[in-house]
């Protein structure tokens, strides 16, 4: 090559503009960037995964930074802040003499949709140090049907360690929906229950920490990709469900008296708040399989939402959906004003509606796209929401339904 030209992209002097030389090799400035850039990229991949204990967050640092945005569920923050914090200490504790391994203790929310596991997970996210990925369980077949493989999930986890798999084996994983592969019934079937209890049979080995061959960039699309090798031995799992009608089954089994004389002393049940006695034998009954209720010791519940939690949901956390709507109008240079009483009536359509939290959301925005279409082309400083508007707008939504 000749001597006034770039080694490693063949630009000439004239075309580089500058050459830097060295012993026998000429790199031009664009290569020079080129390679800082890529230097860039993997120090700051190392640096993002590298868990440091003296850095760790404590559990109550945890629940207060998830306090900002997630109201009430203290029982569930309380599990998942211990939970993340021992998974920290684990995956940087140090072999001793002793050699006492601490295992993983993967855990299941329970709860009504709407009242807040997939946001906890979302939120929780935010404060970790280590890959973290979101799935969805619905999706989920077995090999060979229509569907995604149960691999997938750490090729998302891969995808988040930015395909580090060092990183990947300390991450946490939050499958959620994951009532939805629970088993359809005891009767036996002449079709396979290819996305029920085939899927939580395959989830087994990655629940349990076992060397899985993950394809990088998705199975199904990518037959000729090579297989990456994971060991989920340390990665935690959190999963999360609603269970719907399950709120029967525990009743059922805190009524079920056996013959003879009532126990005095037995503790009044709060049929206002039926999720807090669940058991594992519910989860059984609901058409999980014992070996996966066994790979996830930890169970916890979420607390229906009351008419004041719904309230402060609406109001108090950082993304609300009040200031959200009140950031979008500010960015048209408009200040967003709702009165009390609307507040109050969104409250009360959303526990008439039985959405929980989501419930919110649908009715703020059947009230403001009207005036979200409206106001960017009024050129107007302030706008109030009155009840008298929002009653309007919902009534003429749901007529338009029931029509």
């Amino acid at each position: 090559m000749a001597k006034n030209t770039c080694n490693f992209c063949g630009r000439s002097e004239r075309d580089a503009g500058l050459l830097i030389s060295g012993i026998g090799v000429n790199i031009c400035a664009n290569c020079v960037e080129s390679a800082h850039k890529i230097l860039e990229e993997e120090f700051k991949r190392q640096k993002e995964f590298k868990v440091d204990t003296a850095e760790t967050p404590k559990p109550r640092e945890i629940k207060a930074f998830l306090d900002q945005y997630v109201i009430g569920q203290d029982e569930a923050k309380k599990f998942l802040s211990v939970a993340v914090y021992n998974h920290y200490k684990r995956i940087s504790q140090l072999t001793d003499d002793n050699d006492v391994e601490i295992e993983k203790s993967n855990i299941i929310m329970v709860g009504a949709t709407g009242t807040g596991k997939t946001l906890l997970a979302r939120t929780i996210a935010k404060k970790l140090h280590v890959p973290f990925t979101i799935v969805d369980a619905t999706v989920l077949t077995e090999a060979g049907y229509v569907g995604e493989d149960i691999e997938s999930i750490l090729t998302r986890l891969l995808q988040a360690a930015d395909y580090n798999v060092a990183a990947a084996e300390k991450g946490i994983v939050f499958i959620d929906e994951i009532d939805k592969i629970a088993r359809k019934g005891d009767n036996p079937s002449i079709t396979r229950d290819v996305s029920g209890e085939g899927v939580q049979q395959g989830l087994l080995k990655l629940l349990e920490g076992s060397v899985v061959l993950v394809p990088p960039q998705g199975g199904r699309k990518h037959p000729e990709q090579k297989m990456v090798e994971v060991n989920t031995k340390n990665i935690l799992f959190i999963c999360g469900g609603a269970f719907d009608g399950i709120e029967k089954r525990i009743a059922s089994r805190l009524n079920t008296n056996v013959v003879g004389f009532r126990d005095k002393t037995s503790v009044a049940i709060d049929k206002s708040n039926i999720m807090q006695y669940i058991s594992p034998q519910d989860l059984k009954a609901f058409g999980l399989i014992p070996e996966i209720i066994g790979r996830l010791p930890i169970l916890t519940y979420l607390e229906p939402l009351d008419r004041n939690a719904l309230k402060r949901i609406l109001i108090e956390p950082k993304n609300s959906i009040i200031k959200q709507y009140q950031k979008l109008f500010g960015m048209d240079n408009v200040e967003l004003s709702f009165d009390e009483e609307v507040i109050d009536y969104v409250v009360d359509k959303a526990i008439e509606y039985k959405l929980g939290a989501r419930g919110l959301r649908s009715i703020v925005e059947t009230i403001m796209i009207d005036v979200m279409f409206d106001i960017p082309s009024e050129h107007k400083d302030k706008l109030r929401i009155q009840l008298e508007y929002a009653k309007d707008k919902v009534e003429k939504a749901s007529s338009k339904m029931i029509a």
